[in-house]
């Protein structure tokens, strides 16, 4: 699996999928809600119906996941990892607002936290706030205690291509795979960035260290196709047409393909 984009707004310090991020919205690579060790019996409660909670965020059931944040609450009022999942169930259901004010109470209640600050930097990106989001980003990168760094470079690496600041871009993606190797997310935006730029060669270099590690998601393979393609690679343009069509049949990839919306 490969993280996509908009998969890094992630909640917990272990890179379950580190192979989405990405994002990117799993899409796939979603990852639970790892607590601090809880100090009492209500914060225990609490961190029990968050985590689960957390598990029905990442398989899309929003309804329950609110409803086990709610109960996290209920245990425990001042409990930030609740209102870290609230907030992000709201962003699934496209409730900025709200997602907004329980990004705010997190971040009260626990000031500092990387994990909070990560998923509030995707919030703000995704809503338009990039530069708000890559401080976000870089606050949890530099705290000595995130044990994931490479989630928030490769999340300001993303945001900084939307406002076109590829130096920016380039420099937190190269940083997020120097901490993490395997970081696919952060090679597919380097791949990305690389043809959207015009360096067809370092692009498909990229793609190919992609497939080292995995198999290739139909965004991976469409992009390869478009890079073969720019290259006068026929041969390996088909071939990469054809995995994408035998693949990922029906995907928004494959039909672009079938249209020949190639730019």
């Amino acid at each position: 699996m490969i993280w996509r984009h908009a998969a890094l707004p992630l909640f917990a310090a272990v890179l379950a999928a580190c192979t989405t991020t990405g994002g990117g919205t799993g899409e796939g690579a979603q990852q639970a809600v790892l607590a601090q060790p809880a100090s009492n019996e209500q914060q225990q409660r609490a961190k029990t119906h968050t985590e689960l909670g957390s598990l029905y965020y990442l398989e899309g059931s929003a309804a329950i996941a609110m409803e086990e944040a709610r109960l996290a609450l209920a245990a425990d009022p001042n409990y930030a990892p609740a209102f870290n999942l609230l907030a992000m169930t709201h962003m699934l259901l496209n409730e900025p607002r709200l997602a907004e004010e329980n990004f705010q109470k997190a971040m009260r209640l626990a000031p500092g936290d990387p994990e909070i600050s990560n998923n509030y930097g995707w919030f703000l990106c995704q809503n338009g706030r990039e530069k708000q989001s890559i401080a976000q980003f870089m606050a949890a990168a530099k705290n000595p205690l995130y044990v994931a760094p490479t989630k928030a470079y490769t999340n300001a690496g993303i945001c900084a291509q939307k406002i076109r600041d590829d130096k920016a871009a380039e420099d937190y993606l190269l940083t997020a795979l120097r901490l993490m190797p395997a970081n696919t997310v952060a090679l597919l935006s380097l791949a990305e960035l690389s043809f959207r730029q015009g360096r067809y060669p370092a692009a498909k270099q990229w793609i190919a260290d992609i497939e080292r590690l995995v198999e290739p998601t139909a965004e991976v393979l469409w992009l390869a196709v478009r890079v073969e393609r720019k290259l006068g690679n026929r041969e390996a343009e088909a071939r990469y047409a054809n995995q994408l069509r035998r693949r990922f049949p029906g995907s928004p990839e494959q039909r672009l393909l079938g249209q020949g919306q190639f730019e």
